[in-house]
């Protein structure tokens, strides 16, 4: 798990956020308001949302396009049960929330380095499965 990370507000442009992304060589950003968690920005959404809208990333705010469906885990789950949360929703990155309060993130990567390689080649494929809604 990722302790105490970056996170925006959502009055921030696109820009901001994703030159964030950049700097800090990750793939998603937690939204915050008063250290609150309120959702996620993904690559996905500002390419989804934005770029392929061909919508101004300096105008745009990380509140106009911002995931609000939250998947998180407390900090006091196991591993196993962040697997289990982030191949049912398909998500590589899981939020650590404990009162509300954003305290860690934990990353498909993170997995990776803790279990061994069948678990986390399930774990890449649960994610990695095309949702109903998704399929050709």
């Amino acid at each position: 798990m990722t302790e105490d990370p970056r996170s925006i507000g959502q009055s921030a442009s696109v820009v901001e956020a994703a030159r964030l992304m950049r700097e800090e060589h990750i793939g998603s950003l937690p939204i915050t308001d008063d250290e609150k968690l309120v959702g996620m920005i993904t690559d996905r959404d500002i390419t989804t949302r934005v770029v392929a809208e061909a919508a101004d990333p300096k105008m745009t705010t990380v509140g106009e396009v911002y995931s609000r469906d939250l998947i998180s885990v407390e900090p006091d789950k196991d591993l196993e049960e962040a697997l289990q949360l982030m191949a049912r929703h398909q998500v590589r990155r899981l939020p650590v929330v404990e009162k509300g309060r954003l305290v860690g993130i934990v990353a498909q990567a993170d997995i990776a380095l803790r279990e061994n390689e069948k678990k986390t080649g399930e774990l890449v494929e649960a994610i990695s499965e095309p949702s109903e809604g998704e399929r050709r």
